[in-house]
């Protein structure tokens, strides 16, 4: 039997399946059956900005560059549907740490420090083995430079580490001028991971109503490819542990995410189509794989396929993407 265990946050895990941040978090006994089919973690649900009280005002700041803050407001969701509000979180978060045996990592969903710092302490207080930074910030000032929003990142990174004592992991988006610069100022913030990448869920019109309504899809394989990429840029770059979210559905991507450097590969969007019991098929394919293949250890594959590892490094530059193109223009003319 392959050894599948590995580490991530400091901790030591059965297997790289994590259970990301999504709505399965939010019942209890979704919590212990994620445990029973085989996550190795749980990453719970997201508790918003928007619902910490402490932080309306950098809300009306962000929302309302004018008068229009009235409008504006209306354009957010009753959270609570998804989202059961700080104090109840907390509450949830510590009932699920007792009823698994397995980790439970927080997450916190915001833009500034003050509520981010306050709710860290109280996710470390209820339990949390660990913080996940579900970082979702979308400049959309023509003012507002790439410069300040990197070092509005990398500063809360820096304070959040300064009031826990738990591990940090930062999830954010890959809309970066410079992805590699951006995450090697994540990791001298002091961050323990860097989780790559969070989807970027982009609201669709309604051409009867004329108005902006959320759009949600659930992702599939094809965006694991992006987060690979960087994932083997990475590898060895930073001290901080990587991990993939976005894309994961198959025992075979499991695979790539591990060759490609990372620790862990979380899910969501797959279990939420085909059940609680995906994890317990993906794991017994990522072990007959291993077995088939002589694996003996899911360490052994870490980082075989980065930038480091693989014969031609050009595969991930440039030389890559002109080779693409011409080959299949080469192969549309042969047929």
């Amino acid at each position: 039997m392959p050894d599948l265990s590995t580490k991530y946050l400091g901790l030591k895990l059965r297997n790289p399946l994590v259970a990301s941040a999504g709505p399965l978090t939010r019942d209890l006994d979704n919590i212990r059956r994620l445990e029973d089919v085989g996550a190795s973690a749980i990453v719970f649900h997201s508790l918003f900005e928007e619902q910490i009280d402490l932080e309306a005002n950098e809300l009306d700041r962000q929302l309302s560059p004018n008068e229009g803050f009235a409008e504006a407001q209306s354009y957010l969701p009753e959270l609570t549907a998804y989202n059961i509000g700080p104090e109840g979180y907390i509450e949830h978060l510590s009932k699920a740490k007792k009823a698994v045996g397995i980790p439970v990592i927080g997450s916190l969903n915001g833009v500034s420090a003050g509520g981010w710092i306050r709710y860290a302490k109280l996710i470390e207080e209820a339990g949390a083995d660990a913080l996940e930074l579900n970082i979702y910030y979308l400049p959309v000032s023509t003012s507002e430079d790439s410069v300040r929003v990197e070092k509005m990142q990398a500063d809360l990174v820096r304070e959040v580490k300064k009031s826990v004592s738990i591990p940090v992991a930062v999830k954010l988006g890959p809309y970066f001028s410079a992805i590699p610069n951006m995450m090697k100022k994540l990791d001298e913030a002091g961050a323990d991971g860097l989780v790559l990448f969070n989807r970027f869920y982009q609201p669709d019109f309604d051409l009867e109503t004329l108005e902006v309504v959320p759009n949600l899809a659930l992702s599939d394989s094809r965006e694991l490819l992006m987060r690979l990429h960087w994932v083997a840029i990475l590898y060895g770059n930073v001290k901080a542990d990587l991990a993939i979210t976005g894309g994961v559905h198959t025992a075979a991507d499991v695979i790539k995410s591990m060759m490609a450097g990372a620790r862990v590969s979380m899910m969501t969007s797959a279990v939420l189509r085909y059940g609680l019991g995906h994890f317990a098929s993906v794991r017994s394919k990522l072990v007959e794989w291993m077995q088939d293949h002589e694996y003996q250890s899911i360490q052994e594959m870490q980082g075989s396929m980065s930038l480091r590892a693989v014969p031609e490094p050009a595969a991930f530059e440039r030389a890559n993407y002109m080779r693409v193109l011409s080959g299949y223009t080469l192969k549309a003319a042969a047929r």
